[in-house]
């Protein structure tokens, strides 16, 4: 098969069902566009203990330098409830100028573009005089522990080096040509218990209620703000995302109380100053005694959560030249550079290379009838053509 076409190859991923874990057979469709253009390809197989096997996907054209890397996913999140969708989710229906489907933008869009566009550079031009890569797993949307992370270890202990990334990701909020992430937040999570004494509610003197402890925690842990922002980044926030006793009676006084917490972060920090500073918090504040009524300071424990998102920056002038260059190119605007969002797996990809993320729009990712029109594709393939050209004239490596 041909992948010079952006539609025939999102069309062809979308009719994978490929919901992580599975891989439903978009790595082999992947394989099938790829082949032909000459890349040499690895199906590598991550395997962890209690954890889901996933399939992941290495392909290389070239051998020589500079080295281009395109990294995305093929797994997508459930479709949810079936019946509410228009068209059905796995069969890439076009209707009115939109191509129907899970994964469309978030990023089979992205995959179907960029391989349409090395196709086509090969196509007209021959290979790049240097080399392109894919860096494709199956576990963005889930743990993310048998995914990207394995993948680069395999691949650098092969002895592979990449000179540039491009993540493509669904980065525009309105228009293609809104936004290129040239950087995100640090993420750190945590779970905070209170330990209090269970008893009768009639009785509150022979108890000790940690929900009053716990009320006055999170609000510490949200006020003040950590930081006013940087040139560069939002200011830092962390949110609540649960409390909870698991407490059904509404008569007795619970032994705990938890609160889970999110906080995204700018370059004022690090996970391990963030620790610092929100267990200074929690320390000045379950020692107020005027909270407790001439009780002990609260007790309480916090659980963090394995392996925090680091904050990055990329200051690549010829990586974001050469894509800003051609994103103005093809559509007439100016990309603003942005770090806003969530995290990706660029946040893995950064301790390789210099990375940036751009993709498809993003308005009806992981929602109901997630669609892209149809024009959008072809105008994504002509941008990723276009970087393709101009970073490999650009690199300097």
């Amino acid at each position: 098969m041909t992948a010079t076409d952006p539609v025939a190859n999102l069309q062809t991923l979308i009719r994978c069902p490929s919901v992580t874990p599975a891989e439903g057979g978009a790595m082999t469709a992947l394989t099938a566009m790829l082949l032909p253009l000459g890349f040499e390809i690895d199906r590598v197989t991550a395997r962890e203990p209690g954890m889901p096997d996933i399939e992941n996907l290495y392909a290389r054209l070239g051998r020589s330098g500079p080295h281009l890397m395109f990294a995305g996913h093929t797994d997508v999140v459930p479709v949810g409830n079936e019946r509410s969708w228009s068209h059905p989710p796995f069969a890439a229906d076009i209707a009115d100028g939109q191509l129907y489907g899970r994964g469309a933008v978030d990023m089979k869009g992205g995959i179907a573009c960029f391989s349409a566009a090395i196709a086509r550079h090969v196509a007209k031009r021959g290979a790049p005089d240097g080399s392109v890569s894919f860096l494709i797993t199956g576990d963005e949307e889930g743990p993310a522990i048998n995914g990207t992370i394995k993948l680069l270890e395999w691949a650098a202990e092969k002895g592979e080096r990449w000179d540039a990334c491009l993540v493509g990701e669904p980065t525009n909020p309105d228009q293609l040509g809104d936004m290129i992430k040239i950087g995100r937040r640090g993420s750190l999570s945590g779970k905070l218990t209170v330990h209090g004494i269970q008893g009768h509610a009639a009785y509150p003197h022979l108890a000790d209620n940690p929900v009053r402890s716990i009320i006055a925690l999170t609000e510490a842990l949200m006020d003040p703000p950590f930081d006013n922002g940087t040139d560069n980044f939002q200011p830092s926030n962390l949110e609540v995302t649960t409390i909870d006793v698991g407490n059904s009676a509404t008569n007795v006084i619970p032994a705990t109380a938890t609160a889970s917490f999110n906080i995204r972060f700018n370059d004022t920090w690090t996970a391990e100053t963030l620790k610092a500073e929100i267990l200074a918090r929690l320390d000045r504040t379950a020692a107020g005694h005027a909270l407790r009524h001439g009780r002990e300071p609260a007790r309480y424990d916090i659980v963090w959560a394995e392996r925090p998102s680091h904050v990055f920056l990329t200051r690549n002038n010829a990586l974001i030249a050469s894509l800003s260059s051609a994103i103005e190119t093809v559509t007439g605007r100016v990309p603003g550079l942005s770090t806003t969002g969530g995290t990706s797996d660029a946040r893995f990809i950064k301790d390789y290379c210099p990375v940036v993320e751009f993709g498809l729009v993003g308005q009806t990712m992981h929602m109901v009838d997630e669609r892209v029109a149809v024009a959008d594709l072809e105008t994504l393939t002509a941008i990723y053509e276009a970087f393709i050209e101009r970073w490999f004239a650009n690199a300097d490596v």
